[in-house]
């Protein structure tokens, strides 16, 4: 290492990933199964630094220890530590960390690039496979409705605990180029794009750091406290769920369309019921969706903590939950539409029904009374 360069003193990569495990995940049930079968440590995410009053947790997600796990990086095998965070609208948080101890700069930014190579996006899938296995054989019985193909989001965090010398974080970003560590590029990037890398910088305490973008993010953090990389991940998992209902509304929209186009082609006395029918279909789609949507909404309720809500909101931007949460809504718009004509024609045709049955009595009286005289 050149004399002068900058060196970490510890901190660890970590690499995330997401997957749509279940429609809801039983908490409660998950966390007396993994002790039953897996006997090992369990516990109830709380954000570190920021008091229970500043932040609201919908349910609190249930953190499960995975234990060591040996995969290669760089060509060169490592162990890093796996973990798992359930949360109860059915995300599965993967986790598995690198711990990094007295290393340059630059063979750093290589580690964090070489570990997205490794089990990032474009890397093969078998460890997150595996460990989607033992979720669902392990915890089977607390998943509700599991999903057979998964979506799911990945994401990468770099982080440092303390350099060899105290810096602040404007000292650091004088003397480090974040630009390789956020990007992955090896080759300079143009003005504007380095610019829109950094756009989102966020420090409370001078000698505190946070960068995020659209799938990776660095955190200086020297009193060692998780609570970004935490929000991170909840900003993450919202977005994976509303990524899961759009997909959801959009496979149902055409049968939605080709249901009523058939419902309407049989013009008999019983196509009310077929109506009736297909509206309560409807409106039970329309609840439950809006229901596990709120509940995704609620998961995380940052109120005092003015810093953790600036980092969260901007993540929340910048994953474009809000653009897929008002996709989901527009296409609920159009069920919920789609359910108050059909409950209105199911009305309509049980008026006539009606009205028919009352035709019918009157002419069959008519007639009687002819017979009769």
């Amino acid at each position: 290492m050149p004399e002068g360069a900058l060196k970490l003193k510890s901190g660890q990569v970590v690499a995330l990933r997401l997957f749509d495990l279940a429609y809801e995940i039983d908490l409660k049930r998950a966390e007396s199964l993994w002790a039953e079968r897996a006997q090992s440590a369990s516990a109830r995410s709380r954000l570190v630094r920021t008091p229970p009053k500043a932040v609201s947790f919908g349910v609190p997600p249930l953190a499960l220890d995975l234990g060591p796990v040996a995969i290669e990086i760089g060509g060169a095998p490592v162990t890093v530590a796996a973990s798992v965070r359930l949360y109860d609208f059915g995300i599965a948080a993967f986790a598995l960390r690198l711990p990094v101890e007295d290393m340059g700069w630059d063979a750093y930014v290589r580690l964090v690039n070489a570990m997205d190579i490794a089990v990032g996006p474009a890397a093969p899938t078998a460890i997150w496979t595996e460990f989607l296995a033992q979720m669902r054989q392990q915890l089977g019985e607390a998943l509700e409705r599991p999903s057979a193909a998964p979506l799911q989001e990945d994401y990468l965090l770099a982080v440092v605990d303390g350099f060899d010398i105290p810096l602040t974080a404007d000292a650091l970003q004088e003397r480090a180029d974040l630009i390789p560590l956020l990007s992955g590029e090896s080759r300079p990037l143009a003005e504007g794009a380095r610019r829109d890398l950094l756009r989102h910088r966020f420090s409370y305490y001078p000698d505190d750091l946070a960068v995020i973008t659209w799938d990776r993010a660095f955190i200086y953090e020297p009193q060692r406290e998780t609570d970004v990389a935490d929000v991170l991940e909840i900003a993450n998992a919202q977005l994976l769920e509303m990524r899961t209902y759009d997909e959801l509304l959009d496979d149902e929209l055409p049968r939605m369309r080709d249901l009523v186009e058939a419902a309407r082609r049989r013009t008999n006395l019983l196509a009310s019921r077929r109506y009736a029918r297909l509206a309560r279909r409807l409106h039970m789609l329309v609840a439950e969706v809006t229901e596990l949507a709120e509940r995704v909404d609620n998961a995380l309720q940052v109120t005092e903590d003015v810093y953790l809500a600036r980092v969260y909101a901007a993540a929340m931007d910048l994953f474009r939950v809000p653009n897929v949460s008002a996709a989901v809504d527009r296409k609920l718009t159009i069920i919920r539409q789609t359910y108050t004509a059909l409950h209105s024609e199911a009305a309509g045709g049980r008026a006539e029904v009606l009205e028919i049955a009352i035709l019918v009595l009157i002419a069959f009286e008519i007639v009687l009374s002819l017979v009769r005289h």
